[in-house]
């Protein structure tokens, strides 16, 4: 597009958003920015622009961008803006859990092996800061949600699909659009092209089928070598970026040394660390059942859990009966807005349920009374956060630092990315 001119309006102002804005005014772009949750009031009449640059947060169907797009006003986002630009060779991620660990073992393997690489997306820097140094050598690992997935007319040359469940309830008005916007990442791929495709979940090989790309079926059985995170889906995530090496032509040997040596993501099953021969776990970065279902089977330890949240239009029932089910379950401190209903998910009586605490600090209180040694204690929500706390990261810090107030020993630095996310996990 030329841009020349061109009256647009950014639609939204989080943090994903704001890289994009200095680029289109190199381009000659006459910006508006608007803002509802700075400004208190919906965007009104966007007719009179020539093109809204939608935020990731801002729902693709609203009435205020259908109307003006009957219009003829072009709608498009950052993302779709970046797939257009970008010289390099994009490898896109996407899946219900897993996104953010698998886009960065996809980037340290490609980082460790010497290739010209950029990390971003839902994480690191703002991809239009480091585009001036993208080119046609280079290699950028996007980690992708559904909300900038859900207009995306061009496909990665490398489609990554992990574990693909269904969540954002309360953003996408059906299941089926969720899974739709999903399949963008591979819909549009040519023969040259590749999909990595989680074959153990019914949506992922739905999604798979989509597109004329290469078809490549992982499992987390197929990955043999040693991962130090917890979980089967973190086997899956390593079997994904395994992958992704192997058709980029990576040597096997350096990938399995990346995986092996990978400490993980912050607030993604975190160990945080020991007090009185209890270790506790950072899982906030959990906002959906499926997330904390994960989380249970990642743990033989008799555990604490700790759920509960703010509402995301989520069914309990599955999460209920796997915690119901689980041997090592000892109790589940219930916090926040879902208490209730996930309370009523739970039928079995040997697991004592807890509610009342009001704050992070009662919230741990309770959980040092439940726990002996050799328990583990687990923050894994299956909520967002925003009835008690900021956003994830915030429940996330919260918990570490009321756990560390008196630790016997810090479980050591996690691999942190730069860049705050929400509970859908969008940039703000």
């Amino acid at each position: 597009m030329d841009w020349d001119g061109k009256k647009v309006a950014i639609l939204g102002w989080g943090e994903d958003a704001q890289d994009v804005e200095p680029w289109l005014r190199d381009q000659g772009a006459q910006i508006t920015i608007l803002d509802e949750r700075k400004d208190k009031k919906p965007f009104g009449d966007v007719s009179g622009y020539e093109v809204l640059v939608r935020s990731p947060g801002v729902y693709r169907y609203r009435t205020e961008i259908t109307e003006a797009e009957k219009k003829g006003v072009i709608v498009t986002s950052k993302t779709k803006i970046f797939f257009d630009v970008c010289p390099g060779k994009i490898i896109g991620v996407t899946g219900t859990k897993g996104k953010g660990t698998t886009a960065t073992l996809i980037y340290e393997i490609l980082k460790a092996a010497e290739k010209k690489v950029w990390l971003g997306g839902n994480m690191g820097r703002g991809v239009f800061g480091f585009l001036p140094q993208v080119d046609e050598e280079s290699w950028v690992v996007l980690e992708l949600s559904s909300f900038q997935l859900i207009d995306l007319s061009k496909s990665a040359h490398i489609g990554v699909v992990l574990m693909t469940t269904i969540e954002h309830m309360n953003w996408h008005k059906s299941a089926k659009e969720y899974v739709e916007a999903k399949g963008n990442l591979v819909r549009y791929q040519n023969a040259n092209d590749f999909a990595v495709v989680n074959r153990d979940y019914e949506n992922s090989r739905e999604i798979g089928k989509l597109g004329a790309g290469k078809k490549i079926w992982v499992s987390g059985r197929d990955f043999t070598g040693v991962v130090k995170l917890r979980g089967e889906h973190n086997r899956e995530n390593a079997a994904a970026a395994m992958a992704v090496a192997q058709i980029v032509g990576i040597d096997k040997g350096l990938a399995r040394d990346v995986i092996r040596d990978f400490k993980g993501l912050e607030h993604r099953l975190e160990e945080v660390g020991k007090v009185e021969g209890v270790t506790y776990f950072d899982d906030s970065f959990s906002t959906t059942p499926e997330t904390t279902i994960a989380a249970v089977k990642a743990f033989g330890e008799p555990t604490i859990l700790i759920v509960g949240g703010s509402e995301k239009g989520s069914d309990f029932k599955e999460m209920g009966q796997v915690i119901s089910q689980a041997n090592n379950i000892k109790a589940v401190i219930l916090i926040g807005l879902m208490a209730d209903r996930i309370e009523k998910s739970i039928t079995n009586k040997k697991v004592k349920l807890v509610k009342g605490a009001r704050n992070m600090t009662e919230i741990v209180a309770q959980a040092k009374r439940l726990a002996k040694p050799g328990d583990v204690v687990v923050l894994s929500p299956a909520a967002a956060s925003f009835d008690m706390f900021s956003n994830y990261k915030d429940r996330g810090e919260q918990f570490k630092r009321e756990v560390l107030k008196n630790g016997e020993n810090f479980a050591g630095e996690m691999v942190t990315v730069a860049g705050a996310h929400d509970d859908d996990g969008i940039s703000r």
